[in-house]
C-alpha cells in the first residue's frame, strides 16, 4: 500500500485501485468534499507525476480520455482547486507524494495500461439520486429523469413554463461552465428539439443561468457529470 495523508486529502494506491479522500479542512473546496471518495481503477488512469514547489507541491493524476464522466462533463474547466485529481502537498511530505507516483506509474507500466481513449466510463460518477439548488433554480436527478424547479429570482419566461422535465433518452448531450464570479456559468441540457436553440442561459428554459454563489453553483456539476454518465 502506498499512502499519503494531507490536509487537503488522502490517496492510497494498492496496486490495482487509487482511492481518493478529500480532506475535512476548511480550506477544501465544498464541491470536492461533496463529491466524496473516489476509487480510480488502474486502467482509468494515464499518468502521475508530482509537482514540487518552495512551500508545497502537487500530486497530480491524468486519466484516460473517456474514462471519468465527470472530466467528460466539465471539459477540463472545474477550477484548479475543485479538481479532485489534485492533491495538494506540503513540502516536508515530498518523499512520500514522489514514492506514490513512482509506485503507481510502475504498475501502469507492469499492467501494459494503455494510453489511448476508453471505449466506456471506467468511473461511475455521483451517485443518484442528486439534487443541488443553484441560483437560477433546484435541478435533481434519478438516475432517469431531470427535473428543474425555478427560483423566484429566474426569468418569467422560465417561471411561466413551469418545472421543466426532461427524460434521459430525450438528451443528446449536457453543456456545463462554470460561474466565475465575473461572467455567468450555465448546465445546460441539450434535446433533439434544442439542439440548434441560440436563447441565451438566463430565457433558456431548458438551462440555468449560474449567476450567484460560486461555491454553491460548482455543485450543478454534480448532476452534470451524472446525467453524462448515464446518457445513451
Amino acid at each position: 500500500m502506498a499512502e499519503i495523508i494531507q490536509r487537503d486529502g488522502t490517496w492510497a494506491f494498492d496496486g490495482s485501485t487509487v482511492r481518493i479522500t478529500p480532506g475535512r479542512h476548511r480550506s477544501v473546496p465544498l464541491f470536492r468534499q461533496t463529491y466524496g471518495e473516489i476509487a480510480v481503477p488502474l486502467e482509468a488512469v494515464s499518468g502521475v507525476v508530482y509537482e514540487p514547489e518552495r512551500k508545497r507541491g502537487r500530486l497530480r493524476m491524468r486519466l484516460r480520455e473517456g474514462a471519468d464522466p465527470l472530466l467528460q462533463a466539465t471539459g477540463g474547466r472545474l477550477p484548479e482547486a475543485a479538481d479532485p485529481y489534485r492533491l495538494t502537498v506540503d513540502a516536508d511530505r515530498s518523499g512520500v507524494a514522489e514514492y506514490v507516483a513512482a509506485e503507481i506509474r510502475q504498475s501502469l507500466l507492469l499492467d501494459q495500461v494503455p494510453k489511448e481513449p476508453t471505449k466506456t466510463y471506467l468511473l461511475p460518477g455521483p451517485p443518484v439520486p442528486v439534487s443541488v439548488r443553484s441560483s437560477d433554480g433546484t435541478v435533481s436527478f434519478d438516475g432517469t429523469q431531470v427535473r428543474v424547479d425555478w427560483a423566484d429570482t429566474s426569468d418569467r419566461v422560465k417561471r411561466a413554463t413551469g418545472p421543466r422535465i426532461i427524460g434521459v433518452g430525450d438528451l443528446v448531450q449536457v453543456e456545463w461552465l462554470p460561474n466565475s464570479g465575473h461572467e455567468d456559468g450555465f448546465l445546460r441540457f441539450v434535446t433533439r428539439e434544442t439542439v440548434f436553440s441560440k436563447l441565451p442561459a438566463e430565457r433558456d428554459p431548458y438551462a440555468l443561468d449560474l449567476w450567484g454563489s460560486v461555491r454553491r453553483d460548482l455543485l450543478t456539476a454534480l448532476v452534470a457529470a451524472a446525467v453524462t454518465a448515464r446518457l445513451p
